[in-house]
């Protein structure tokens, strides 16, 4: 494993944990940064079951590191998108296991949007997403403007998007924004207990989940019914289906091995 500078991995269990790990920038996203979560990505959803991203310290990202580089003004953002957020981006998405934000503090700007792309967003009841964008003269990028409408709803991502102000982890959950919002004290075990479901579930299943309802928006029903009936074929032969059936009959807890 690599041995990278503003992130961790460990892999335990099928679980892969990757952490933000700029605790003092309040894990402010900086090219080297978006460059260690894309190997990261690219290299545990070969190996794990399961990954989950999470911010060290009290935040789980604030954003874009305005610092980085020099000038702010002058900064390129169009290339920085383009050359940096987007192989980050595609390759959460792309994952073939399921990803897992574990927001455990503030989410700001493209921090927001990062935890926005996994499968799956489960936070603690003090953390808030924030699309900050406009607070200086910028659109949501990072994702956001295909997410937040896909996610909120138009109304609620205009507006989150417009007045810049920040969301509690609370009305995420009630919008349809993330998947729960839980109690601070319950939080680290709660998602952890998450993951571990999924890394003993059947992982090939989940990559053809990811696959449909990922694919859904860009299909009509006819292709859509279409690409179930394929991925449910496939589905249909695998280990983990047999074993289901098996277990089922046999009124017992599956035992998948994710093929």
């Amino acid at each position: 494993m690599k041995d990278y500078q503003t992130i961790t991995l460990d892999i335990s269990d099928g679980v892969a944990l990757l952490s933000l790990n700029r605790a003092d920038k309040m894990n402010a996203l900086n090219t080297q940064m978006r460059a260690e979560i894309t190997d990261a990505m690219i290299h545990v959803g070969r190996v794990a079951r399961v990954v989950v991203l999470t911010g060290k310290g009290k935040a789980f990202c604030s954003g874009q590191d305005l610092s980085d580089g020099g000038n702010a003004t002058t900064l390129d953002l169009e290339r920085v998108l383009r050359e940096e957020y987007v192989p980050m981006l595609q390759a959460i998405t792309d994952c073939p296991v399921p990803t897992v934000s574990a927001v455990n503090g503030p989410a700001a700007g493209a921090g927001a949007n990062l935890a926005l792309s996994a499968d799956v967003v489960i936070a603690t009841e003090s953390a808030y997403f924030l699309q900050a964008f406009a607070r200086i003269g910028l659109i949501p990028d990072a994702g956001g403007t295909y997410a937040l409408p896909r996610q909120m709803g138009m109304a609620k991502a205009m507006g989150a998007a417009l007045f810049a102000e920040p969301i509690s982890a609370r009305q995420a959950s009630d919008w349809g924004m993330i998947w729960e919002a839980v109690a601070d004290d319950a939080f680290d075990a709660h998602w952890r207990a998450r993951a571990a479901k999924l890394a003993t579930g059947p992982t090939q299943t989940y990559g053809a989940i990811k696959q449909a309802i990922r694919g859904t928006w860009d299909n009509t029903l006819e292709a859509q019914l279409d690409l179930e009936a394929k991925l449910q074929g496939a589905c249909g032969q695998s280990r983990d289906f047999k074993e289901g059936v098996v277990a089922f009959l046999e009124k017992r807890p599956p035992s998948f091995e994710g093929r």
